[in-house]
């Protein structure tokens, strides 16, 4: 029995459940309405987005009503109930700070029990726009796959049956994270999601014209056939299978997804028992004899570094890498996007080699606004810089540290686009020029930095440039990149010239070419940015310090 909120002097058992559900749907109506008073733009963000999701599922209905009596109809349906199963399990890790009732550590002092508080959070988990996106999708596929008396009773059953089983993975997946949600590593995938969907959308692209050429859904019914018994694609299933009178074969489908939301119900009560009862990390901690502190801070491949201000920098620059989100969702959308592009060309069979500069050219624009990075805690740099020596090692070593991961993913990204496209004759030449737009961009980037720093706001996934100050990012990027291709011209041009001239057999002269030639122009730029470095190092910090 548990124990309800009462008057002063009186307590009065209550019915598990009896009373907590409309309580939670309450909690998460005002949950939403509050959070839509906090400012204008939530509020249009909120009302943008229900108006594009209620939009796009009633184009989706239509769409689904429409292949009513297709021979593939079924096909497509279970299909996009896994779709949007996986899309249920994922989005939790990243948009968990979104929904506070996710968030089940701010439950576990109410005097509730896990079995009466599960109920309570699986009903108030159906209001929202995904939930009406998810009905809107299971009802459309029932319409699409329904024959006969028999079917309608299934789907009866099978469209709030496969919203169910949605809803309780989602909050399953995240009870059972939710201790990394809510650290640094869970606000670090929020900040990558716009990665993952970017990523996403291109693989769904590529597999939509592979698709097309492949004689449409026809070639994915062999997966449909297994995917029809995995829930909650099997509650749509059993639709498809009472229509074709295969009574048997429903019963078992639907009997899957009702053990699979059975099961999810039984592991979110055990995640939550768990989070409920267990300490957190800061208790561990706490109560957790002190550390060996003794270990130096060149350990590992730290030792592999250079000695002095050179390898004291390039660590400090390969940790923002691995530490601070904006730059750690910086460099993998650029490693990401470096290897996608020239890959997925190359594998549609309408990309060329020299694609693979791509990758060189989105890792070299990680050297812009180098001190951005640094925010106000820049004045520590500033003080370490006396003379436009220190300023040179200090570019020097930034440049170091990027060349530690772009020259091998370079090489990399290279060497798989000639792979995929089996022309191995132009590997060397179409690396020589990468090298040398490495190092254009290198020399750019440097001055760029010392030239038009910008700040770089920590908090918000969206927002990389403080107000006031987009002009500058424009400039410093965009202009670079010009710059970087034009100072590229020598080695672009003889690349053309050995083409036009028919002299293919000699392209591997432009690996050593691009290489010595990336290097000096590099070195080039970092010398002449480190005066200007020096002498602005009051305005540096000012530019950085205003997000």
């Amino acid at each position: 029995m548990t124990v309800l909120d009462t008057p002063a002097g009186s307590s009065v058992p209550a019915v598990p459940g009896r009373g907590v559900v409309p309580v939670f749907v309450r909690l998460k109506l005002a949950l939403l309405r509050n959070g839509l008073r906090q400012s204008t733009g939530r509020r249009a963000a909120y009302v943008t987005s229900l108006v594009v999701t209620v939009l796009f599922a009633a184009g989706q209905l239509i769409g689904l009503v429409a292949l009513r009596g297709h021979a593939q109809a079924d096909t497509l349906v279970v299909l996009l109930a896994v779709v949007v199963a996986l899309g249920w399990a994922v989005l939790p890790l990243f948009f968990a700070s979104g929904d506070e009732t996710l968030d089940a550590s701010r439950l576990v002092m109410l005097p509730l029990r896990p079995r009466t508080l599960i109920g309570a959070l699986l009903v108030a988990s159906l209001i929202g726009i995904g939930p009406l996106f998810t009905l809107t999708l299971a009802l459309g596929s029932v319409i699409a796959v329904a024959h006969g008396t028999a079917a309608v009773v299934f789907g009866v059953i099978a469209v709030p049956l496969t919203l169910l089983v949605c809803v309780a993975l989602a909050r399953y997946v995240a009870t059972a994270n939710i201790r990394l949600l809510t650290s640094r590593k869970g606000r670090d995938l929020a900040v990558l999601s716009g990665l993952v969907i970017a990523v996403g959308a291109q693989f769904v692209n590529f597999g939509a014209q592979r698709l097309g050429r492949a004689g449409g859904l026809s070639s994915l019914e062999p997966a449909a056939d297994v995917v029809r018994w995995l829930p909650p694609a099997s509650a749509l299933g059993a639709v498809g299978s009472a229509s074709e009178g295969s009574y048997g074969t429903a019963l078992g489908q639907l009997l899957i997804s009702v053990l699979a939301l059975g099961g999810l119900m039984w592991l979110w009560q055990r995640s939550l028992v768990k989070l409920m009862s267990s300490p957190d990390g800061s208790t561990i901690a706490a109560a957790e004899p002190s550390r060996d502190r003794s270990r130096t801070d060149r350990s590992g491949l730290a030792s592999l570094l250079p000695e002095g201000r050179t390898g004291a920098v390039m660590q400090r620059s390969l940790r923002y890498v691995v530490r601070d989100p904006k730059t750690k969702a910086s460099w993998v959308t650029a490693l990401a996007i470096g290897l996608i592009v020239p890959v997925l060309n190359a594998m549609q069979g309408t990309g060329s080699i020299y694609f693979a500069c791509f990758a060189a050219g989105m890792l070299g624009m990680q050297m812009y606004n180098q001190f951005g990075q640094d925010t106000s805690a820049f004045w520590m740099v500033a003080l370490s810089v006396s003379s436009t020596r220190d300023a040179y090692l200090e570019l020097r070593a930034r440049a170091l540290a990027l060349l530690l991961i772009t020259l091998p993913f370079t090489v990399l990204v290279t060497v798989v686009t000639a792979a995929v496209l089996g022309n191995w004759t132009a590997l060397p030449g179409v690396m020589g020029l990468s090298f040398a737009l490495l190092g254009s961009m290198l020399a750019t980037g440097a001055v760029a930095s010392a030239l038009f720093p910008y700040s770089i706001p920590q908090e918000g996934a969206l927002k990389n440039v403080a107000p006031g100050q987009a002009g500058l990012a424009w400039i410093s990027i965009f202009g670079g990149v010009i710059a970087a291709a034009v100072l590229s011209g020598p080695v672009i041009g003889l690349t053309i010239w050995l083409h036009v001239a028919d002299h293919q057999g000699q392209l591997w002269l432009l690996l050593p070419v691009g290489a010595v030639y990336g290097a000096f122009v590099g070195w080039l730029g970092v010398r002449l940015a480190a005066p200007r470095m020096a002498n602005r190092l009051p305005e540096i910090l000012a530019a950085v310090s205003k997000g």
